[in-house]
């Protein structure tokens, strides 16, 4: 055993400081009432508790984010991505994308899988921005608390860090030659999202620095005279949140054809899907066959190989044999997107399964996530998390965790939700060691 992993099984320390992520959400006088808001609208989106990682797969994490990023380079790599992909991803008009998420299971003490193992990459990854106030909202308890305390990222800097990102988006599409003033951020019916109140906090922060931004529907949009415009505001950029990854939906046909203009930059955008976050891509990443004929370095393979579950399409061809290995994979669809219509392969009927062979879906090799042990309400649970990783152009700006029970994240357990991560150093420890020195289910801190 470690010690992240002792602290996630024994630290029940409930560290989020409620006054200062209050705080930390309300820092501006147009977000008053934002806390008070999201308590009753949002219980269950921030857990009171941090999940700890070890600074060895902190390192895993961002190795395996490298080497993907190495291989999304490859012209060889993009033919293959691009083939398929509709007419409007397959531009590419130089922005990398925002926002870009990678989703891990991290189980220590599974024999089976050492190694963080990726199960997702996303486009437009929501949540970063309430995790950076989430982050700076909880206090130490104990020693190794408060030496993993701004280990890998500086949480001060976050929010500048966020805003370079955007601007460095128009710049690799505008050069240095033109201004941007405008920016909108676009999804359907914003705020009946459940992280509506991100968006309040996007428009904030892009405000604070000078820009005039403001929060839209895409129907309000409009494509006239060669421009894209918010009633009469002309939109330089658009902070697109939509799950219309190709922008093909009648409402957004305005944004579709600015974008296909070149006349509004737009980010995360179609082509950045098509390349990065279209789960038919993972059955590339993890077949070393195809590494292999594409020129991949030995070095990257094996990463990639230890990192990534294999992936295959699900087909009437091989059906059967899925059918048969069905407890050891997990079925998703190539269109899906926050769990939707995603099965554990265990748990499948008939009926679901004719519709997954009917469908478009994939099926990854079972990946077991991790275990947190938290206090909910005086009682001892144990709950399932997984880790994101939030970057731009392969670095990794923020990890975070999303703790849960259940299929699926969810936002819907109690003692659940969003939770900082915090990265401890790699000591292995004996079972006598973790016992005597570091909490454990049957000895748990509870120091808050």
């Amino acid at each position: 055993m470690n010690i992240a992993d002792a602290l996630n099984h024994g630290c029940m320390c409930r560290t989020l400081d409620s006054d200062r992520l209050r705080a930390q959400l309300e820092k501006d006088p147009s977000l008053t009432g934002l806390a008070n808001s999201m308590a009753l609208a949002q219980p269950h989106l921030f857990s009171r508790s941090v999940v700890f990682l070890s600074t060895a797969t902190y390192q895993a994490i961002a190795d395996t984010v490298s080497a993907i990023e190495r291989v999304m380079a490859l012209p060889a790599y993009q033919a293959w991505a691009l083939a398929n992909a509709p007419a409007i991803a397959r531009p590419a008009f130089g922005p990398l994308g925002a926002f870009m998420g990678y989703d891990f299971h991290v189980d220590p003490g599974n024999t089976d899988f050492k190694n963080p193992q990726l199960i997702e990459i996303n486009t437009n990854a929501g949540g970063a921005l309430l995790n950076a106030a989430l982050a700076r909202a909880h206090q130490a308890c104990c020693e190794p608390m408060l030496l993993a305390l701004d280990t890998y990222t500086r949480l001060d800097s976050l929010e500048q860090r966020f805003f370079d990102m955007f601007m460095s988006e128009w710049r690799l599409q505008r050069g240095d030659d033109q201004t941007l003033s405008t920016i909108v951020i676009v999804d359907d019916a914003p705020q009946a999202q459940y992280l509506a109140p991100e968006f309040a906090l996007f428009r904030q922060m892009f405000e604070q620095r000078g820009l005039t931004a403001l929060i839209a529907d895409p129907q309000a949009l409009q494509w006239r005279d060669g421009s894209l415009w918010l009633a009469q505001t002309r939109v330089d950029m658009v902070y697109n949140r939509l799950t219309d990854f190709d922008l093909s939906e009648p409402a957004h046909q305005a944004l579709h054809e600015a974008y296909m203009a070149g006349a509004a930059v737009v980010t995360p955008h179609p082509y950045a899907h098509a390349l990065r976050a279209n789960k038919r891509n993972l059955i590339a990443l993890s077949s070393d066959d195809l590494l292999n004929l594409w020129g991949v370095s030995p070095a990257d393979r094996k990463r990639l190989g230890d990192a990534i579950p294999h992936t295959q399409a699900v087909t009437r061809d091989h059906a059967d044999a899925l059918w048969a290995q069905r407890r050891q994979l997990f079925f998703k669809p190539v269109a899906g997107y926050a769990g939707k219509a995603a099965y554990k392969g265990e748990k499948l009927t008939r009926r679901v399964w004719d519709d997954i062979v009917a469908g478009d879906f994939i099926a990854q090799t079972l990946v077991p996530p991790g275990q947190r042990l938290v206090n909910v309400d005086g009682v001892a649970t144990q709950l399932k998390f997984d880790v994101r990783a939030y970057t731009y152009a392969g670095q990794i700006q923020l990890l975070v965790a999303r703790t849960y029970s259940g299929q699926t994240t969810n936002f819907r357990t109690p003692g659940g939700g969003f939770s900082p991560v915090l990265v401890v150093p790699q000591i292995d420890l004996s079972a006598e060691e973790a016992s005597a020195r570091w909490p454990t289910p049957e000895n748990p801190c509870t120091n808050c």
